[in-house]
């Protein structure tokens, strides 16, 4: 009997010499062919219609169920002539992925049993029912309290995928919880740009509207389909839970923005094309640092909008892979040894007509308006650090961060030296030093009046997980299977709740008789002394940063379930519920979704690890054993004692070490799976997960560790599983 492992990888290079090339080339013409978009709705909208749906999207205008009929028609129409014949509500579970049920157009024209016709309503349009106990909701909907909603989102446009019309949606319980991320998403938004705006007033009376942007960047692995098929670590888990290191990985940085491999290309190009027909603008792709790791990032985009391309994008990832003999990995940490996978979201804030308002200016008043944000963001992040953990931990991001150039599991925040400067400054001077009024009445601040800050003022800091890069600031700790908006909600939460107690305290002081400009500065100096304990512009991998943290009273904890708990915290409980985000029974549900859903990972990719073990690994290693112990017995037998002993030495030692590893991978098997029975009859969701990560977790390296040793002494064509050296080479 062959070698399955060894057929695949000598048919790889033949089946694969020829990339596939793409079927299109890059042109406006089809730059959002297959989204509802503008364009689209001049063209399928009566000119009323579609004035009074242009000014619900630019102006926030009251949205009717006439004007949602008339829209329903125009939608309907389009999309039958772009080939679809079903609809759907596309939303954004607690799962975090994404879910759909499909339904067809048609409708009886009259009688049932009689002809058919396509119907399509505003009603089914803006709302219908899902089932809202069969997602994860924490408890909200039990399973005779079935009834969920989805209700239309009418900022993020609608699109076809195949021949179904995708409409995005919130999703939220029969009694309104929300069930899903939009709809915290949603309001997180509203909340900040309501914070932003009454702030932008003292700079700017005609700001009416202040948008969060977001920029993701998505990192990810390719391997080749036949390899990912008799790997069943990677089919069920997503990483490889064994594995020993190739001789060669990244250590000589040749992969990083070396020349991407031909059939990469045609994937990337094929992929590419087909996000343009979604308005989807990916502008950079490129080789990562770790073998056969990949990247890809758009232009930056509103955030709500950012947040459904990227869940768009990866869906369509997988779908072009296939097609060039590929799986994606989205997983964080798919390989042990080499770089994991992040997806950078670079956030930032912009005025209705343009400003960034972490971007800095060039006259002393647009510098105050900028350090205002800027300091502001700071005193979010320093209050909310450890929530901003828990919203990117996940048991998968926990193997990544902290190792091969992701941020560790410290939130702190990079400035770069001018910044830090410009601050320090600040925090030491006198109202007296730092404010000029000029004949003009402009403000002017001191301290050199705040020097011009170009854009790119930084360095980088790859240990840092939320850098500030020149106009915005990059939250570096996110991973690459997480659906942006749990962190885009916790961060714009936040921000939004600082602004506001800003706003109030400065208003405070004005009322008192106290000068705008001194004001606002006073406030800012306060705030610039109490964040600074979130400055962080070192190395995130040294021990003394984690001594220092600690002494600063940053958050440190490293358990994944214990540090959910800042979600229901007094302090975030009271930041959502004044922000209107969340509430507390919603974050006490989303918790206990999140503590589930960290076992049942675990669980199974402990599961999985002991059944590769016991009907893959020890079968293999077991016969390598028997065949090194013939050898020895048959050495005894044509030689002299003395000289068989000399000569078989070697497997002597060999089976030696063998036997070993087999015994200790077996015993830690047994006590893996007690602790796992142990931990499954805890009732509760908190102390279960606790259980799974102090008591089941650990047993995970040590099982990893004994098996990787055999893949070293095992004969290797008989070791059943592609070796690293095998999956990390695109042929």
């Amino acid at each position: 009997m062959g070698n399955l492992r060894f057929d695949i990888i000598r048919g790889l290079s033949k089946k694969h010499a020829i990339a596939v090339e793409s079927p299109e080339s890059l042109t406006s013409e089809f730059y959002g062919r297959n989204i509802f978009g503008r364009k689209q709705m001049s063209k399928y909208l009566s000119k009323e219609t579609y004035k009074a749906f242009s000014k619900v999207l630019d102006q926030g205008a009251p949205f009717d169920r006439n004007l949602a009929d008339d829209v329903a028609v125009g939608m309907k129409l389009w999309a039958m002539e772009m080939g679809a014949t079903h609809y759907t509500h596309w939303f954004q579970p607690l799962t975090e992925g994404t879910a759909e049920k499909h339904d067809s157009f048609i409708e009886y024209a009259g009688m049932p049993g009689g002809d058919v016709i396509e119907e399509f309503s505003g009603k089914l349009l803006a709302q219908q029912e899902a089932d809202g106990s069969s997602f994860p909701n924490g408890g909200i909907r039990n399973t005779f309290e079935a009834r969920g909603y989805t209700a239309w989102d009418i900022s993020s446009p609608a699109f076809i995928v195949d021949d179904t019309l995708c409409i995005p949606t919130i999703f939220v319980s029969y009694t309104g919880e929300a069930l899903d991320y939009k709809t915290p998403l949603l309001k997180a938004l509203e909340a900040v740009d309501k914070a932003a705006t009454d702030v932008c007033h003292y700079f700017d009376e005609s700001v009416k509207k202040v948008y969060s942007y977001l920029g993701w960047e998505q990192e990810y692995f390719l391997v080749d389909e036949e390899i990912y098929a008799i790997r069943p670590d990677l089919q069920i888990t997503g990483r490889t839970l064994f594995g020993h290191e190739s001789a060669k990985n990244q250590q000589l940085s040749d992969h990083y923005f070396g020349a991407i491999p031909t059939r990469v290309q045609a994937f990337m190009k094929e992929l590419e094309f087909e996000a343009y027909k979604y308005g989807i603008p990916l502008k950079t792709r490129h080789n990562e640092v770790a073998p056969n790791q990949f990247e890809l990032a758009p232009i930056f985009g509103e955030t709500n909008l950012s947040v459904d391309q990227n869940l768009i994008v990866m869906s369509i990832m997988n779908r072009i892979a296939s097609k060039h003999g590929f799986k994606v990995l989205l997983h964080e940490k798919p390989f042990k040894g080499i770089n994991g996978s992040g997806k950078h979201n670079n956030w930032s804030l912009g005025t209705d007509s343009g400003v960034g308002l972490l971007t800095p200016g060039k006259t002393p008043e647009e510098n105050l308006r900028f350090v205002t944000f800027l300091v502001n963001v700071l005193m979010a992040v320093y209050r909310n650090n450890a929530l901003l953990k828990a919203s990117i931990m996940t048991a998968t991001n926990a193997h990544r961060l902290g190792a091969q150039e992701a941020p560790p599991s410290i939130i702190s925040v990079f400035l770069g030296k001018q910044l830090s400067a410009v601050l320090d400054k600040l925090e030491n001077s006198t109202q007296e030093e730092a404010i000029i009024l000029d004949e003009k009445r402009q403000m002017k601040l001191g301290v050199a009046h705040i020097p011009e800050v170009f854009v790119d003022n930084t360095d980088r800091n790859r240990t840092s997980p939320f850098a500030f890069i020149g106009n915005r600031f990059e939250f570096r700790a996110v991973g690459s299977s997480a659906n942006c908006g749990c962190c885009m909600i916790a961060l714009n939460a936040c921000v939004a709740a600082q602004l506001k107690e800003f706003k109030i305290t400065v208003d405070a002081k004005i009322n008192a008789g106290e000068k705008k400009e001194h004001a606002i500065f006073s406030v800012l100096q306060q705030y610039i002394k109490e964040s600074k304990a979130i400055r962080f512009d070192g190395n995130g991998y040294s021990d003394q940063w984690k001594e220092e943290a600690q002494r600063r009273g940053l958050d440190c904890e490293n358990s994944v379930p214990l540090i959910f708990d800042s979600y229901t915290s007094e302090q975030s409980v009271k930041m959502f519920e004044s922000t209107g985000v969340l509430n507390r029974v919603e974050l006490s549900a989303r918790n206990d979704v999140k503590w589930d859903t960290y076992v049942k990972k675990v669980q199974i990719e402990s599961r999985v690890l002991g059944d590769i073990v016991l009907n893959h690994i020890l079968p293999v290693a077991t016969r390598y054993q028997s065949t090194l112990l013939e050898n020895v017995c048959k050495m005894h037998q044509v030689y002299d004692k003395d000289k068989a002993l000399r000569l078989s030495a070697h497997n002597d030692s060999l089976i030696e070490e063998l036997s070993e590893h087999i015994a200790t991978i077996k015993q830690d098997i047994i006590d893996m799976t007690e602790a796992r029975k142990v931990a499954n009859r805890i009732e509760s969701d908190r102390e279960r997960a606790i259980e799974y990560h102090d008591r089941v977790l650990p047993y995970f390296e040590s099982i990893r560790y004994h098996v990787d040793k055999l893949e070293l002494i095992v004969d290797d064509e008989l070791w059943p599983l592609p070796k690293y050296r095998e999956i990390l080479t695109i042929n």
